[in-house]
């Protein structure tokens, strides 16, 4: 990658595209234009040195692939709230040798048991679970406790919360198995929740079972071979013992942003066109005014008249609200799944058919291999695939605790 388009540069240095934009109506940035699209874009080289978050890409492709494919010692791992699989796949491709998977959802299993037959999989209740025969015997636990307690798009409530407490269970699988190391994530608005207190309390309760919490940090997809605008807090902790003896070390970032051109069609990330595969539809409505948003846009990029009949009430209220009938481009990263690609407030059309994304795209999206099915309904399978963790940043963060594991004393 030798240039960077707006909205790019603004999805690496966390601002908005308009940010940008002043920075060029100001003279701060010099964009040059693209001769045959007519489209602005930076100079790679001519932004280091001004932008230290862009120093990442002057590393090597090989050097990154040679990080992560160096770890060889096998390490057992216990995975909670395991959904679809996208950690528990970047875990085994890391080189973990996973001894449960446990998961609520009746599809999910179903979805996990098809791929991997041989895996230890339990439908059930964590609550209804006794992990005591797992003591001693597993390296990592891992699981993205429930974050509908802890997300800005549910009711707030944190730990008031009922499936706030899900983490206490998550609290009493660590005191019984008692791993070396603990993986646990979530939305990263958990991490500023009622002021820092909710993550605060996770933090105190971690350090009472007897762990160091590496400080929290929140991981942008895109850096990690994923093209899509996902960010999730990743929490390490690792048991007091061990955390004198080595450093843990969040994985390196891969030196090229994937977009989604790169995740549906033959190149480095797939080496295929993506599969057909079902999907849902738009109204007929609905379909003659996505028919009108361009690559890009939404429903600010729509007439006048259409801004107002598809928007009702929201046209006069504050804020952007940019998931609103939006197309996806095909140059940059996917915006942020959701569960559901065709419902009003989380739309993502494709960005030349006027479709909502489909099973198989949105599953490369989260990089997904195609041998990975889903089970169930077409909304549960949208449903799995939306809340998981993308494969390559699950696996780009367990190579970095195989490090840390491999470096530790036994």
């Amino acid at each position: 990658m030798t240039s960077l388009s707006k909205q790019i540069l603004a999805d690496i240095l966390g601002v908005s595209k308009r940010n940008i934009e002043q920075r060029v109506k100001k003279g701060l940035l010099n964009p040059k234009i693209d001769k045959i699209t007519g489209l602005e874009y930076f100079e790679l080289d001519e932004l280091y040195g001004r932008f230290p978050e862009l120093e990442f890409f002057r590393e090597t492709k090989l050097g990154y692939l040679e990080n992560i494919e160096q770890c060889t010692k096998t390490h057992t791992a216990l995975e909670l709230f395991a959904g679809a699989g996208g950690l528990a796949l970047g875990l085994e491709m890391a080189g973990f040798q996973t001894l449960l998977h446990n998961e609520i959802d009746k599809d999910a299993c179903l979805t996990l048991r098809k791929n991997r037959p041989n895996w230890n999989v339990i439908n059930d209740d964590i609550r209804n679970i006794d992990f005591g025969d797992f003591s001693g015997k597993v390296d990592l636990l891992s699981g993205g406790f429930p974050c509908q307690a802890f997300s800005y798009a549910g009711k707030k409530l944190g730990f008031e919360d009922i499936r706030g407490t899900l983490f206490f269970e998550f609290a009493r699988a660590i005191k019984q198995i008692q791993p070396r190391v603990i993986l646990a994530e979530n939305v990263r608005g958990l991490s500023a929740h009622d002021s820092g207190r909710t993550l605060q309390t996770i933090k105190n309760i971690i350090d009472e079972l007897g762990y160091k919490l590496i400080e929290p940090k929140i991981l942008k997809a895109i850096f990690y071979r994923v093209p899509q605008k996902r960010e999730r807090l990743f929490l390490v902790a690792v048991k007091k013992d061990l955390a004198t003896e080595e450093e843990f070390f969040w994985p390196k970032k891969y030196p090229k942003i994937f977009t989604l051109n790169d995740a549906l069609k033959s190149g480095e990330l797939y080496n295929s066109d993506v599969p057909i595969s079902g999907g849902q539809n738009y109204p007929k409505s609905k379909a003659n005014i996505m028919q009108q948003v361009p690559e890009g846009g939404y429903w600010r990029d729509l007439p006048d008249k259409l801004q107002s009949e598809y928007m009702k009430g929201s046209y006069h209220l504050g804020g952007g609200k940019t998931g609103m009938a939006r197309r996806l481009s095909w140059d940059e990263p996917s915006l942020t799944l959701t569960c559901a690609p065709a419902q009003k407030q989380t739309e993502r059309c494709h960005p030349t058919e006027t479709r909502p994304l489909t099973v198989r795209e949105y599953a490369r999206i989260q990089t997904f291999p195609d041998t990975w099915d889903f089970e169930g309904s077409l909304s549960s399978q949208y449903k799995q695939i939306g809340n998981a963790v993308p494969v390559n940043l699950g696996h780009a963060v367990a190579t970095s605790l195989l490090h840390f594991l491999n470096s530790v004393k036994k």
